[in-house]
């Protein structure tokens, strides 16, 4: 990501580059791949894409505080409209990706929002998300204009067809920005990440299963966020009381 990059060690700059490439050469090729029946495709997209998919946000994660990440994040949509035009699919999607991630830690950075702002932002945001996809301006674009939502949004490609679960730039900004803010805030930044790579499996697995056109993203990263945090925040919030107190 930019000057970010010497934030990276080697070997996690060599892990990215490896993933990244893989994960351009499989959206290339999905649609040659043997398809297969709904289900093994909902345990691939949970149990494989998907965490490998935002694994980059995790191995580009130490890179979250550093310098110009919002120049970065505008240069990599700058590229990645460059891309779709030139018709290069698969790689617009992966530099979509990381634009929307470097936006996400971008936003920490410049607003430096207090840990109680965040928790608060996780509280609302579900609430917010599910009312846009049902009902608000999600739903509107998905239904009126699906060809600007397959535009901004992240493909996980199905296996053998064109179609297949996406992302909305929201969610990846979203999942970016808390990741970040449980390493910053040093909470649990491993378990968060697993826990919303989970908590986004399992909505996956809820919208197939469910049989319904998709789910809302956010709701599922909120919980991730703050399931495996909790008794911190928690703590942090009576520390901070008590120092209210006396202060007082």
């Amino acid at each position: 990501m930019g000057g970010a990059a010497a934030v990276l060690s080697r070997r996690r700059t060599l892990a990215l580059a490896a993933l990244l490439a893989a994960l351009v050469l499989y959206d290339a090729g999905a649609d040659v791949l043997p398809s297969s029946a709904q289900p093994w495709d909902v345990a691939f997209f949970a149990i494989v894409l998907v965490p490998a998919t935002l694994g980059v946000v995790w191995l580009v994660l130490p890179a979250a505080r550093a310098r110009g990440l919002l120049v970065v994040g505008l240069a990599l949509v700058a590229l990645s409209v460059l891309l779709h035009l030139a018709g290069l699919d698969a790689l617009f999607n992966v530099t979509k990706l990381l634009a929307l991630v470097a936006l996400g830690f971008a936003f920490l950075v410049i607003l430096e929002p207090p840990l109680g702002v965040l928790v608060l932002i996780a509280a609302i945001v579900p609430w917010v998300d599910a009312y846009s996809v049902w009902r608000g301006p999600t739903n509107v674009v998905v239904n009126e204009h699906p060809g600007l939502f397959d535009r901004i949004s992240i493909a996980f490609r199905e296996p053998g067809e064109d179609a297949g679960a996406r992302l909305g730039p929201p969610d990846v900004v979203f999942f970016a920005l808390f990741l970040a803010a449980a390493q910053h805030f040093r909470l649990r930044p491993g378990w968060t990440f697993l826990s919303m790579v989970a908590c986004l499996a399992l909505t996956l697995v809820s919208t197939a299963a469910l049989d319904l056109s998709g789910l809302p993203a956010l709701p599922a990263i909120s919980l991730g966020f703050l399931l495996p945090n909790a008794d911190l925040l928690w703590r942090r919030w009576r520390e901070w009381r008590v120092s209210e107190a006396r202060a007082g």
